[in-house]
């Protein structure tokens, strides 16, 4: 049950395949080159998992902030994408770009050398720690630890960047104000009775229509300075919203006519049409 105890057996599996992938050549056996590697990423993200919750338990007030994960998409936020940051590392090493262009490649490649390398020292400090000690954790193997979970995340971030465009805090900004919207227009539509308590825990399929409608009228009439604001101009909106720019001002326009009455015959329709 120890994690250096599991950590060290972790780690020998990986040395093990690591052996063997070099004692094999790959244009004779590419099939079994290609298991041996597909072995390979197995255990490495399965020694991180283990490494990752040897750094929660042993330093946990010092590791370094995840914050910048918010920025990007989401569906980079996937489960392997400590194990994808490494393989890049390893690649961007060895000079093949896979990813990236050839010149932010040249450019990640000193953070690269230095996760490994860092990656290196903390399995070796891990594996003598778990023989000699491994209940506990010495004050070497908290600083080690605490350098590579600083170089992994500034790697991480830097590398991401240079896939994809990393959303801006204002566009976390405009996303959050989006989301308090949706949240004060379920707590009206209660409120009026357009929707239940029920529906909601229920989780009925039919909100994830009715909501967003409701939300569009909400953020034009009722919360015009929110999100919605079509005072401004389609650059400052959300990215949600800014290609509707001129529709949204037409529906806008056109929700202005209504009296009370109509205004909710509107709304309740939008509860129960598909």
């Amino acid at each position: 049950p120890r994690l250096l105890s599991q950590f060290y057996f972790a780690d020998e599996r990986v040395t093990r395949v690591v052996a063997e992938i070099t004692g094999l050549d790959a244009e004779l056996d590419p099939q079994q080159y290609l298991m041996l590697l597909n072995q390979l990423h197995l255990s490495q993200a399965h020694l991180l998992a283990i490494l990752e919750r040897i750094m929660e338990e042993c330093i946990p007030k010092q590791r370094h902030s995840r914050d910048y994960l918010i920025k990007f998409p989401e569906e980079l936020l996937v489960d392997n994408l400590r194990n994808h940051m490494l393989f890049a590392a390893e690649c961007l090493l060895t000079g093949t770009f896979l990813e990236v262009e050839e010149a932010d490649g040249a450019q990640l490649r000193p953070q690269a050398r230095n996760l490994l390398c860092s990656l290196e020292l903390v399995r070796r400090v891990l594996r003598e720690q778990s023989l000699s000690q491994p209940s506990s954790y010495s004050e070497p193997v908290q600083s080690v630890l605490i350098q590579f979970d600083h170089l992994f995340a500034e790697f991480e971030l830097s590398y991401v960047s240079s896939l994809v465009a990393v959303k801006s805090p204002e566009e976390i900004y405009r996303q959050q104000e989006i989301i308090v919207l949706f949240c004060e227009t379920v707590e009206r539509a209660l409120r009026l009775g357009y929707l239940t308590q029920e529906m909601i825990d229920g989780y009925e399929p039919l909100l994830m229509f009715t909501i967003p409608r409701l939300a569009i009228i909400s953020g034009l009439l009722i919360y015009p300075e929110g999100p919605l604001c079509l005072e401004q101009s389609p650059e400052q909106m959300s990215q949600v919203f800014s290609p509707f720019y001129n529709l949204l001002k037409k529906i806008r326009d056109l929700l202005r006519v209504l009296s009370a009455e109509e205004l909710c015959m509107l709304e309740r329709s939008l509860c129960t049409a598909e």
